[in-house]
This record gives C-alpha cells, structure tokens and sequence, in this order.
C-alpha cells in the first residue's frame, strides 16, 4: 500500500520517541502489504479495529508500542493507499474526543 503521508510518521517518532521503532516496522510492513479488506489487516494486525467516525467515515485503530499509542489511518482498499490521520496516546484515545474531528 501507498502510505500518505510519511511526514506525520517522521513527526510522531519525534514526538514519542519510544514508538518509533513501532512505527518504523507498522510503515514496513504496510509499505508491502496489498490489504483487500479490514480481515486482511488483522491477518498482521489481530488487533486492529474498524470505528465509524462522525462524519461517518470509517478508521483504522492500530495499536502501536506495546498499545501505548493508537495510530489512526483510514485505509482504501480500493485505491492501496493508507493515509495516517494522527497518533493518540492510550488516555487521549479512550476520551473519544478524536471521533468528532475526523
């Protein structure tokens, strides 16, 4: 898959230190991955999850560095292009506040 855009990731590992090793393996293996549907991600993923949004597009919630951190990226099957909409800590993820806003 395309990921779009590798700038965010590049500022996450800046910003979250600890992850990048993570994020360096989750850009690997998606780099390679020809993903078809969400249970083609949780082949590599399990844990990977499918959440609706409000503007009812639907996200990909990995769990990055040991699930201290929720990478969110919307994923187009369709098109092999993965786009990475931003990365939450555990505690801002379980606030729910991202849900609105994406």
């Amino acid at each position: 898959m395309r990921i779009l855009t590798r700038k965010r990731l590049n500022e996450y590992c800046r910003k979250y230190p600890a992850t990048r090793s993570s994020l360096e393996g989750w850009h690997a293996i998606v780099k390679a991955a020809s993903w078809k549907s969400l249970a083609d991600v949780r082949k590599i993923y399990p844990s990977a999850d499918a959440v609706v949004v409000k503007s009812g597009r639907t996200v990909t919630v990995f769990n990055i560095a040991g699930n201290k951190s929720r990478l969110l990226v919307a994923l187009h099957y369709n098109r092999g292009r993965a786009y990475v909409l931003d990365m939450l800590s555990h505690a801002e993820y379980d606030r729910g506040n991202w849900k609105e806003v994406l």
